[in-house]
């Protein structure tokens, strides 16, 4: 069975996968025949409007087709899925609808509008962190795995049945930007080779346990600011968790002060701490600058003010006089 595909994403994270669909080995498969992402939004300080990545990468494909003398890719940038919006999807006669990361809630009519129903790529191993932030919430919660689940798309937030599933070990040192990147690259291979399985006929959805769901919530730029008297695995999980936004920050005197990178001291005790969480206690020349946690103490490697460039902690500790032994608060 041959299919025409409507791809429905937005940021960086959903491009390989545009791109895997829309490569000259899927051609026997499946036709991208238009994309559907986010409005272009004002950017910069000039405002200028701007694409999502995948309006920008769904251009690029547009032009190498044209290259190629094939038609370009309908890119759809509508502010709502709305009569006009469902208008335009209609007369691409789309067969299935692939989504991931898109942004907005497909509602009955518009799912309504594909013989074959929609597809779902979430980067978390469902029934486990549905919603908007599955990869940060597995470096939050200091999780040994994480995966890719490409679901049946359903009324319900991420309920859908599981037609594809790939689990893989995490090392503990993700980054939200870092593990995003991982995802996109393994979410592009199981689509690919799930939409081949679709078009042979020989995928069956597994019905997820909703008993076992977990939900993971929206980030606010406030879920960034450090409480020192957490402990140090906490600390560095949000860190690492909320790169590149919000980012970690603390305050250094009347000063922002992001914390980019770092990791907890091994070795120590996990015993009351002698100073109060948040002071600077030295160095470790191998590790970093010494801060104190509410249990342990965790070794800032790379530091910003807010108003300054990134720094690594030696060029940082130069410009700074006196910051050992100040608290962080």
């Amino acid at each position: 069975m041959y299919m025409r595909l409507l791809f429905a994403g937005s940021p960086e994270i959903a491009v390989p996968a545009l791109e895997a669909l829309t490569a000259p080995g899927m051609e026997d498969v499946c036709e991208v025949v238009g994309v559907l992402t986010n409005a272009d939004t004002p950017k910069g300080r000039r405002g200028t409007p701007e694409p999502t990545a995948v309006g920008t990468a769904a251009a690029a494909l547009s032009a190498a087709m044209r290259e190629r003398g094939k038609s370009a890719v309908t890119v759809l940038k509508p502010e709502k899925l709305d009569t006009e919006a469902r208008e335009a999807v209609t007369a691409l006669k789309p067969d299935l609808l692939v989504s991931f990361a898109y942004g907005r809630i497909f509602g009955p009519k518009f799912l309504g509008l594909f013989p074959l129903g929609g597809i779902n790529i979430h980067p978390s191993l469902l029934p486990k962190y549905r919603g908007s932030t599955p990869i940060q919430a597995a470096i939050l919660n200091r999780d040994a795995e994480t995966g890719i689940s490409i679901q049946r798309l359903a009324l319900q937030m991420d309920a859908g049945d599981i037609l594809a599933q790939e689990r893989f070990p995490l090392t503990g040192r993700e980054t939200a930007a870092s593990l995003g990147g991982i995802a996109a690259h393994k979410s592009a291979a199981l689509v690919t080779s799930l939409i081949r399985e679709l078009a042979e006929g020989k995928t069956t959805g597994v019905p997820q346990n909703h008993a076992g769901a977990v939900y993971c919530h929206l980030l606010r730029k406030e879920d960034g600011r450090i409480d020192w008297n957490a402990g140090a695995l906490e600390i560095d999980a949000r860190i690492r968790a909320f790169t590149p936004w919000p980012l970690s920050l603390t305050r250094h005197g009347e000063a922002d002060l992001y914390i980019l990178e770092g990791r907890p001291r091994e070795g120590e005790a996990a015993s009351p701490p002698a100073d109060p969480p948040g002071t600077v206690l030295g160095v470790d020349k191998d590790r970093g600058i010494l801060i104190q946690t509410g249990n342990g103490i965790f070794a800032a490697e790379r530091l910003q003010y807010r108003t300054r460039k990134a720094l690594d902690w030696r060029s940082f500790l130069n410009g700074v006089p006196g910051f050992t032994g100040s608290r962080l608060t």
